[in-house]
């Protein structure tokens, strides 16, 4: 008995290679010749490893903006945040300004709050505490 094997909700073979039916096959340029999927933008830090933590970032990106919500968590390691709980994380400030402008064009500006510490956040104290 055959398997039936799925790769994307599409039938494919052992070797992962897609079966098409007959209409499928005569159209094959629809099946194959998909525009790319939309990739966000990437900014490098401006910031140098020794900088001083003192911006606390808080979001809550629903789950229906999960591309987005998980490339904001790339981007704050990118610029050396470092994560004190699921979505608050603590970094070098301040935010670049085409960062925030990029966060206003993916409608995500309004999903995270942040705020300016007195003192620069000590990684190593905070965890003997």
């Amino acid at each position: 008995m055959a398997r039936n094997l799925r790769y994307k909700g599409m039938r494919v073979n052992a070797f992962g290679l897609p079966l098409l039916n007959e209409g499928q096959r005569k159209d094959r340029k629809k099946y194959f010749n998909r525009k790319r999927k939309f990739y966000n933008a990437t900014f490098f830090s401006p910031f140098s490893k020794t900088s001083p933590k003192n911006l606390i970032v808080m979001y809550d990106i629903p789950n229906n903006l999960k591309k987005e919500r998980d490339w904001f968590r790339r981007q704050l390691i990118k610029f050396g945040y470092i994560m004190i709980q699921k979505s608050v994380w603590v970094g070098p400030s301040p935010l670049p300004k085409e960062f925030l402008e990029y966060l206003k064009d993916i409608k995500i500006e309004d999903k995270f709050k942040t705020f300016k510490l007195a003192k620069s956040y000590d990684s190593h104290i905070s965890a003997m505490a």
